[in-house]
């Protein structure tokens, strides 16, 4: 495997400021998952119960047999852990945003009728609540197809949203191969929606939560009370709060179920929840959708000129084999590794390049070294550097001496070149004239092994400022 498609960089150090309406420092969004009536049952044609997301301590499947408990613990969450929610929300006018499972939503008119009252956004969760991960991708491709198509006839119009939950290596591309879905939700790996590409089509993801989600109430470890919800939500609000204040804002999204926060202990935690948000300015509580329209129109997809990690050899060595001085090679061996979305960054391709050159010989790396310009020297003169080299001496004025100050870098680097076989090298965008000539008389001295290493960092450095210009 030469290239490696996990994302682990994402936004980088600095993420982007979300710009949310009314200048809101945070967007604190709620799930209601509705999976009651969609879960494993041989009613529904499974081979066995159900096992997933319950108060029953330890369950297991039952195959080819009711399981009793586990059918009457998801009916609470239908007939009363959704209306005491209900109210809850509709109460604080906070919106949500229901995932709805097709099968489940076709066997719940009234809840239905009650979500679209209320003005919430009915996303996708799937046809059944069940695993996929084992799934051929052609029956999931039909699943999801299935699954929109019922969602429109039972709630009157498609889903904009998507989230299988407990989805395949497919799902994601499955679904966004639909061109349905505003955004899809089957990430949990950053505080604000991306953009990803998705076969040449880019695709909004708004990733979700499994830790702000009352899933942890059913399983170890987890919340036992409502307060610790409570707790746990609050800490995270208050983080990301004060980072919103930084000039970061950020998304905190909070998952919910029926079954298990719609019980009288754990939606008091929610409740206190609700109650001390409300006492903050610039809180945002949109339903997904409204992120999702937000992020398309305020942070529409910009695709990059140049992505290395999906770039064929020859253009990949036609960008960047001249970052490295007149050593395309070190492009050519960097090519070879295991490049992914980490290196079509500056320091990540930097560290790409840098690895080839430092496991290079001794007489490669010299050769490098040999191939870089004396500094303010006769190619200087000549007009005979590198594109790269042009622009990096004038940034520090070396394209601007006096005759003075030309005659004391010819004499230093004549000097250099003759104790320690190479040019004398520095990263000048870096410096400034008076510290070029600093260290040039510093290092004229020191002995050629420790001068040779130097020379050596130097060169990596120049590489990795000269990627912050190409990428």
């Amino acid at each position: 495997m030469t290239r490696y498609p996990r994302n682990m960089i994402g936004y980088g150090p600095e993420r982007p400021d979300a710009r949310w309406p009314g200048d809101a420092k945070i967007a604190v969004q709620f799930v209601l998952n509705y999976e009651e009536g969609s879960e494993n049952n041989i009613l529904h044609g499974d081979a066995a119960s159900e096992a997933f997301l319950s108060d029953i301590a330890g369950a297991a499947q039952w195959p080819g047999q009711r399981h009793w408990n586990m059918e009457s613990i998801y009916e609470y969450g239908a007939r009363a852990g959704f209306w005491r929610l209900h109210r809850l929300f509709t109460g604080y006018d906070v919106p949500l945003t229901i995932y709805g499972v097709a099968t489940a939503l076709a066997r719940s008119p009234e809840q239905v009728e009650a979500m679209k009252d209320a003005g919430w956004e009915i996303a996708s969760h799937g046809l059944k609540w069940v695993e996929h991960k084992d799934m051929p991708e052609d029956e999931e491709r039909a699943a999801i197809a299935e699954a929109i198509r019922l969602h429109t006839e039972v709630v009157g119009e498609p889903p904009r949203g998507w989230y299988t939950g407990r989805c395949s290596a497919n799902t994601v591309r499955l679904a966004a191969e639909t061109g349905q879905f505003a955004y899809i939700s089957d990430t949990y790996d950053d505080d604000l929606p991306y953009w990803l590409d998705i076969d040449g089509r880019e695709q909004l993801i708004i990733p979700y939560t499994l830790e702000a989600n009352d899933m942890r109430f059913a399983v170890s470890p987890g919340w036992i009370e409502g307060e610790q919800f409570y707790t746990y939500l609050k800490d995270a609000f208050d983080t990301l709060y004060v980072e919103g204040i930084a000039g970061q804002p950020a998304m905190m999204s909070v998952g919910l179920h029926c079954r298990l926060i719609g019980r009288p202990g754990k939606i008091a935690g929610l409740k206190r929840f609700l109650d001390y948000i409300g006492g903050f300015d610039g809180v945002w509580t949109p339903r997904r959708i409204e992120i999702a329209d937000h992020w398309a129109a305020t942070h529409p997809p910009v695709r990059p000129s140049l992505v290395p990690s999906r770039m064929d050899e020859a253009a990949f060595v036609a960008a960047f084999g001249s970052v490295y001085e007149h050593s395309p090679w070190v492009a050519e061996r960097a090519f070879a590794l295991e490049l992914g979305p980490a290196h079509d960054r500056p320091a990540g391709l930097a560290n790409a390049l840098a690895r080839v050159f430092r496991t290079a010989g001794d007489a490669e790396r010299l050769a490098v070294l040999r191939a870089h310009p004396d500094l303010a020297g006769k190619l200087a003169a000549a007009r005979r550097l590198t594109a790269e080299s042009i622009g990096e001496q004038a940034s520090a004025g070396l394209d601007a001496l006096t005759d003075a100050e030309r005659a004391r870098f010819t004499e230093l680097n004549d000097a250099y070149t003759a104790r320690h076989g190479f040019p004398f090298i520095i990263a000048v965008r870096d410096n400034t004239k008076a510290s070029i000539l600093a260290a040039f008389e510093r290092r004229i001295g020191q002995e050629s092994e420790t001068e040779f290493a130097e020379a050596c960092r130097q060169v990596e450095r120049i590489a990795r400022l000269r990627l912050e210009g190409l990428l």
